[in-house]
């Protein structure tokens, strides 16, 4: 019977998580059609190519090495270790391209399959069989949660930035920084959760906190728009193109976010495989960190952040409809990180609260620093995510960030170092990269094409070179 059970659990796991990466793939598709809304006519097609690109790049790039960055870094990184006994799998063996648990293989259990097992092989569910049916489709959940991770950045710069910067800036950040910090503190062996007590159920800081800090790095090194700030430094609005677009965009990205939310938890486990940490006979569903939550508990909070972040965002914004939608999702960052534990009342307050200070921080900082933000990013995922880290931090002081024993508890001082490390690893290598493209020359498009539009100068050039082979047609018949 045991056996039929965990067979069982293997193929609806598999399922599980296949539905929840269909789901995350309707964030890309509102990105797409939220950034395409905000944009001005001109400069349609530029954005929409930039933003959809980034999806196979930040796809082969993330299959060839980072997969295997998260399996390597919980540590430290993989060379210098901050933990010596982190629960994790031989990267080599799970995550490398050339692994046969990165490609189809359902041969089964033999004897050589014991060599791409895990560290601790004791359970079913550590079991190499295993692993040949739910690589693929963790992976691909880990894929959407990096893609999604570079899209955030794509947004808040539209209109001005050359097409191959951001991708070089999507790879970075998808591909190679997100997931070390998500093998720090979104692991159930993660460095920063055994010693910092560092919980993040739902990634208010391993994906948007350091999604902010990469965009806030950028926007810095790219500069605004031209015509964003006037001559006395005011800035001027630039609406939405298509506020249809932005509206479907916003709730297609709702629902890729609920997708995302059941992505980050485990479907179901035994007792047992948490080596005892949970008593009784019950198989639970649990977070990243393998304490026990349920679908349930989640999809309160979920709903409950939601509706906190849009009716404040109503209010402060005075009705603004970009304002309430965003607001709505900055509601939801905010409370993710401590949304497997609040009460639904507690996830509405944060989520309603949070809005309200990171819009205020984005129109300050719009306007002491002359950060143009097209369609505040920054504040949305930057500020968002860091505060929702920040106040876990107070109201879960003293919960248990693992079921493992001799890690730290979830503290206010563990929360803000963890919400530095997240701001801090998206801002400084980014603001680096950012930085050397713009010394080359590749960073920015010129003044006349940013004037024209990114569309109108490229169709205005493929039509110069179609007039030219014209001619020179004419000519050799002549």
């Amino acid at each position: 019977m045991g056996d039929n059970i965990s067979t069982l659990n293997v193929i609806f796991t598999e399922f599980y998580y296949w539905v929840t990466v269909v789901f995350m793939f309707l964030i890309h598709v509102g990105f797409c059609m939220y950034e395409v809304g905000a944009s001005r006519r001109k400069n349609h097609l530029h954005t929409l190519m930039k933003n959809t690109m980034a999806i196979p790049l930040v796809t082969v790039t993330f299959f060839f090495f980072g997969w295997w960055i998260y399996f390597a870094f919980p540590t430290g990184l993989y060379w210098i270790t901050f933990v010596s006994d982190a629960l994790f799998y031989d990267p080599n063996k799970v995550a490398a391209p050339w692994s046969p648990l990165m490609g189809t293989r359902l041969s089964g259990v033999n004897a050589a399959d014991a060599a791409y097992g895990i560290t601790n092989e004791a359970t079913d569910f550590n079991s190499s069989a295993i692993w040949h049916r739910l690589n693929g489709v963790f992976w691909a959940a880990f894929l959407l949660f990096s893609i999604t991770t570079a899209s955030i950045v794509s947004g808040a710069v539209i209109e001005r930035i050359r097409s191959g910067a951001f991708w070089f800036i999507a790879v970075l950040l998808g591909s190679v920084l997100w997931i070390t910090d998500a093998a720090w503190g979104w692991s159930a062996g993660g460095w920063m959760v055994k010693y910092l007590g560092y919980h993040d159920a739902y990634a208010s800081g391993v994906v948007h906190a350091i999604a902010g800090g990469a965009a806030l790095a950028t926007l810095i090194v790219l500069g605004p728009r031209i015509g964003k700030f006037r001559a006395d430094g005011t800035p001027r609005d630039i609406p939405p193109h298509n506020p249809w677009l932005v509206t479907i965009g916003l709730f297609l990205i709702y629902t890729g976010f609920w997708g995302f939310y059941a992505a980050c938890n485990i479907p179901m486990i035994a007792p047992a495989t948490i080596a005892g940490q949970i008593t009784g006979e019950t198989w639970t569903t649990t977070n990243i960190y393998l304490s026990p939550t349920s679908l349930s508990a989640i999809t309160f909070n979920f709903l409950m952040s939601l509706s906190g972040g849009m009716m404040a965002g109503y209010i402060f914004s005075k009705g603004n409809a970009f304002w309430t939608y965003s607001a709505g999702l900055c509601g939801i960052i905010a409370a993710s990180a401590g949304n497997d534990l609040y009460h639904p009342i507690q996830a509405m307050l944060i989520g309603a609260i949070v809005p309200f200070i990171a819009y205020k921080l984005h129109n300050w900082v719009e306007r002491r620093f002359k950060i143009d933000d097209a369609v505040g990013a920054v504040a949305v995922h930057g500020y968002g995510g860091f505060m929702g880290v920040v106040i876990a931090g107070f109201m879960l002081w003293g919960q248990p960030s693992s079921p493992y024993e001799g890690y730290a508890v979830i503290t206010p001082w563990g929360q803000i170092m963890g919400a530095l490390i997240m701001f801090f690893l998206g801002f400084i290598p980014v603001y680096i990269l950012a930085k050397v493209l713009n010394a080359f020359g590749l960073l920015r498009v010129p003044r006349k094409v940013e004037l024209e539009g990114l569309d109108f100068s490229n169709e205005q050039e493929y039509n110069s070179a179609v007039k030219d082979v014209i001619a020179a047609e004419r000519a050799m018949v002549k």
